[in-house]
């Protein structure tokens, strides 16, 4: 009872903190800004061209369905084959958690619980979501190097600080991937270390009932390992999630491109914005803030005020993360929670 108090505190405090991150990230835009408010967005908005709105708000709904599929996809190809509705509560309690959490892995518990109450395996649950994440990182990696490709000069076109975040950003992508990587080839070393861990609390406490656990362990090890050896030989398994995951990470990031469509600006500017966001992305994805409030809006503001003035640049951001990250992991939160009280409904 004691550690659900304390699981169910840390939940309420991250909220409520990511809340507080949220409202002072907004007051210090429109600190900044001459014109912003509240009133001056939604005017924007509404007298913006409806097509280009609607197309972001599609590609926001794409960003948590995307996710969906590309689990789906890996839990089929491994014979647990689950439905899209299912998919989509997987990956929403994902959205919602990583936003308002320090880490961007935050959402990979909450899909975890949700999968296994449909009855799916915890060593195959485990291993579909670290493949699931490897695919995630290697698609912000893929698309990064795709702007760097169409030109390099949109890199340099950051400030220093955004530069070294970037910088940063791939460092840290490539060694999660060979993290991720080494985790699915070869799980001994790390389920050998959490049977130490069990063993050694079972030591020090004989209140530690620790024999069952471990034998949940035992079973959830060798489903571990056998979902990652059929990884290994079921490539069209691999490239589907890749393939989704760039999909998915990729409807993300074109949002800006729209918004600023939708608010007036020039298509010219569209690949620029695309290409920039996608440098952005790996800038801020790997800052332990929730959702990457402050950071993510920082270096919008620095990429987007050279192809535009810098109060334009202020309100793209502001339409823009609306959009793509308040909204998103708002409806993300409530689907959550209806999934969550009909799972508990269910029992």
């Amino acid at each position: 009872m004691a550690k659900k108090e304390r699981s169910n505190f840390k939940k309420i405090f991250w909220m409520l903190f990511s809340i507080l991150l949220a409202v002072l990230t907004v007051l210090a835009i429109f600190r900044e800004s001459r014109s912003l408010s509240l009133p001056r967005l939604f005017e924007v908005v509404a007298g913006g061209n409806k097509l280009y709105l609607t197309i972001s708000i599609l590609c926001a709904t794409g960003y948590v369905v995307f996710e969906a599929v590309a689990i789906c996809s890996i839990l089929k190809g491994i014979n647990y084959k689950r439905s899209l509705r299912e998919g989509i509560l997987y990956s929403t309690s994902d959205v919602y958690f990583s936003a308002i959490t320090p880490s961007a892995t935050g959402g990979q518990p909450a899909s975890a619980y949700f999968m296994y109450e449909d009855g799916i395996p915890a060593g195959v649950v485990s291993a579909t979501l670290i493949l699931n994440l490897m695919m995630y990182t290697a698609a912000i990696g893929f698309l990064g190097i795709v702007a760097i490709i169409l030109n390099p000069d949109f890199f340099r076109e950051f400030g220093q600080a955004p530069r070294i975040l970037i910088m940063v950003g791939f460092v840290v992508l490539i060694l999660l991937i060979l993290f991720f990587f080494t985790l699915l080839k070869d799980s001994d070393k790390l389920f050998d270390l959490i049977k130490r861990i069990v063993l050694f609390f079972q030591k020090k406490s004989r209140h530690f009932e620790g024999e069952q656990l471990l034998e949940k362990i035992e079973k959830a090890h060798k489903d571990y390992g056998n979902c990652a050896k059929m990884f290994a030989g079921r490539n069209d398994i691999l490239l589907k999630a890749f393939l989704w995951n760039v999909i998915q990470r990729a409807s993300q990031i074109a949002i800006p491109m729209f918004m600023h469509l939708c608010l007036g600006g020039n298509s010219r500017d569209s690949i620029t914005l695309f290409s920039k966001q996608c440098l952005i992305t790996i800038g801020y994805n790997f800052v332990p803030i929730p959702g990457a409030m402050g950071i993510a809006d920082y270096m919008m503001i620095d990429g987007f005020s050279n192809i535009m003035t810098h109060e334009a640049a202020l309100l793209l951001d502001m339409v823009s993360r609306a959009v793509s990250f308040y909204i998103c992991v708002t409806i993300s939160g409530l689907i959550t929670l209806g999934g969550y009280l009909w799972k508990k409904r269910e029992r």
